[in-house]
């Protein structure tokens, strides 16, 4: 099957970001190792430009403008880390940027979209479509609408993730058993695991999602691309997709991924434990993989076992309350 992207793109994208974007650690932490009875390999993007893994796709997709395209702008639209990424891609790239983001997003990507320089426009994630909105803003000003997953570039730039993971593992001489990464739309599931399985075709790989967002996870059952229900909520944020993207379910379809849910407690949870215990700042939908594997949604035990932190923009407050519980249930 030909899919929307393909290795050589990932290869091509890495090449692209080089030098601009951080190529994050893998980190493998004993006293995770010693939790879950097995090894596990961390991919920290809570430590990417802007706190996330989307400024590689962000970034592969604006340097790529022509420079007609570049002075028209880019518009975009996210709830808050595809907004960031976009941003400072574009200050970097010296683009006008314009982001559509829900009005309930958290106050601290608002802000940080907003100091990269975008102008942000508010929107009601219940009640209107984001598209719609971004495609209001164009209207006819010529300017790029760049999608947060469903676009080619942006899947190959999200990528780089799983081939930095397959370099690194290859250079340890290390086959990995299976591997957990967050999902929302399928960008970074559908590049990364592409990447992963070019290096590792036995591996088992799954996404996970929160639970009242868990259409990737029905969609790779049922076989077609299904939504979540009108009106669903999760603390996590940056997961909060309506549907996987026509470029990226196939690929994760295609590949034999399996789905795993968590609660919000569950992320929470896994917030406040990687803060305390690992020293790593996470946001909810950033720990959700994290949270499946010390949930025991997923044996880690004598296996090798990777795991993505996605991101780590998290409003103080927040992650105090985290912290809090994760002292609790000491």
């Amino acid at each position: 099957m030909t899919y929307a992207i393909s290795y050589d793109d990932i290869l091509d994208a890495a090449r692209q970001i080089e030098g601009v974007a951080v190529r994050t650690p893998l980190l493998e932490l004993p006293a995770l190792n010693e939790r879950v009875g097995g090894r596990v390999f961390l991919k920290p993007e809570n430590l990417q430009r802007v706190g996330a893994f989307k400024f590689r796709g962000a970034y592969n997709r604006l340097s790529r403008l022509s420079a007609a395209e570049k002075a028209l702008g880019v518009v975009a639209f996210s709830s808050g880390n595809h907004a960031q990424g976009i941003a400072h891609a574009a200050q970097i790239l010296g683009i006008r940027a314009t982001i559509v983001m829900p009005s309930d997003a958290p106050e601290l990507k608002l802000a940080n979209t907003r100091a990269y320089g975008a102008e942000v426009i508010l929107y009601d994630r219940y009640n209107e479509d984001r598209e719609a909105v971004a495609a209001r803003v164009v209207g006819d000003s010529g300017a790029t609408v760049v999608p947060p997953y469903n676009d080619p570039f942006i899947m190959a730039g999200q990528g780089t993730v799983g081939l930095e993971i397959a370099q690194d593992l290859d250079a340890m001489g290390i086959v990995p058993d299976q591997a957990l990464i967050n999902c929302g739309g399928g960008g970074l599931c559908s590049g990364a695991y592409l990447a992963l399985y070019e290096h590792f075709p036995s591996l088992d790989g799954y996404v996970v999602e929160p639970a009242a967002f868990d259409d990737v996870t029905r969609s790779l059952v049922s076989g077609e691309i299904e939504t979540v229900d009108f009106g669903a909520r999760s603390v996590c944020d940056a997961l909060l997709t309506p549907s996987a993207g026509l470029l990226t379910f196939p690929i994760m379809q295609g590949l034999g991924l399996k789905g795993l849910s968590v609660s919000d407690d569950e992320a929470l949870d896994a917030v406040g434990y990687a803060a305390k215990s690992l020293k790593l700042v996470a946001e909810p939908g950033g720990a959700a993989a994290l949270a499946a594997l010390l949930s025991g949604k997923i044996d880690g035990k004598a296996k090798n076992t990777i795991v993505v932190i996605s991101g780590g923009n998290i409003e103080p407050a927040m992650l105090q309350q985290c912290l809090a519980r994760e002292s609790a249930s000491k």
